[in-house]
């Protein structure tokens, strides 16, 4: 499900910005959380980097297989298939 928010911030000195009020609220984003930024075609995109759970560690620890592989989803935000 895509939620259109239509937001505008300004870029200041050092490059900084601001992540909108209603934005933040949202997608649950805090202070300390990472976000990520990436080009896709003509777009800046902005995700906010999934917390890790003990469930996710324990299975990439368990699992076997490629381990490199699995962090790169759980990074993207995907589970990792048992």
């Amino acid at each position: 499900m895509e939620i259109e928010m239509l937001s505008r911030t300004k870029v200041s000195k050092g490059y900084l910005t601001v992540v909108p009020k209603d934005i933040r609220r949202a997608s649950g984003i805090s202070e300390g959380d990472v976000l990520e930024w990436a080009l896709e075609e003509d777009r800046i995109v902005v995700r906010a980097r999934r917390r890790r759970t003990i469930d996710d560690i324990i299975g990439l620890a368990s699992r076997g297989g490629d381990a490199v592989e699995d962090k790169r989803r759980v990074a993207r935000g995907q589970r990792v298939r048992r």
